[in-house]
């Protein structure tokens, strides 16, 4: 029984795990944030009425974290300003919709804290959830990237609508090739250390 039981545990810490929520005012969107505090780990995604709370899991996690440690390094080889500001939370109550990303930047610059960040990034590890895509349409994100099935998806907002595109605009030297090469190493540390060595051999 108690195997059973390890193994089963074992599986689900291998699968995010969401609870929906529907008919949630905005109101009640802002409770809900404010009971959970500044308690990382469940990742709130609301858009008209309908809520998200998705607990990542371990193999989530390690992907998204690697994949900002990718682009970190790039930035830092490149000389690109970047700021990384984590799973912040974005909303508007106008447009009734807010999210978490795994991991969001802003690219260049800026005088004081930004609005919105410039690119927000998701590890697409299980299917399911609220449209993403058209809660960052809402609040007028510049880019989101998905990790998704071994590859980096880049989607870019023009004329209120993203479009799918082979690189990104604000990073448009970035290869996503590159990256996905490294993806797979045996640990970040080797990972980051290869890709800043390819890096280099590149320039």
């Amino acid at each position: 029984m108690t195997i059973a039981l390890n193994i089963e545990m074992t599986s689900v810490a291998h699968i995010d795990q969401r609870v929906y929520l529907h008919d949630i005012d905005w109101q009640g969107y802002e409770a809900l944030l404010a009971m959970r505090g500044e308690q990382c780990g469940t990742r709130v995604t609301y858009l008209d009425g309908a809520l998200e709370l998705m607990a990542p899991s371990i193999n989530h996690e390690l992907f998204k974290t690697l994949l900002a440690r990718l682009l970190e390094t790039y930035a830092d080889e490149c000389g690109i300003e970047l700021n990384g500001y984590g799973s912040w939370t974005v909303k508007n109550a106008e447009k009734e919709c807010g999210f978490e990303a795994d991991e969001c930047y802003v690219v260049g610059l800026r005088d004081g804290l930004p609005d919105i960040p410039d690119i927000a990034i998701e590890v697409i590890w299980t299917s399911g959830g609220i449209d993403k895509l058209e809660v960052y349409r809402g609040l007028g994100i510049p880019e989101v990237w998905f990790w998704k099935k071994g590859a980096l998806q880049f989607f870019l907002l023009r004329d209120n609508a993203y479009q799918a595109a082979a690189r990104s605009r604000l990073l448009p030297d970035l290869d996503p090739a590159l990256i996905a090469r490294f993806m797979n190493e045996s640990s970040q540390t080797q990972a980051v250390r290869a890709f800043r060595a390819a890096l280099r051999e590149s320039f």
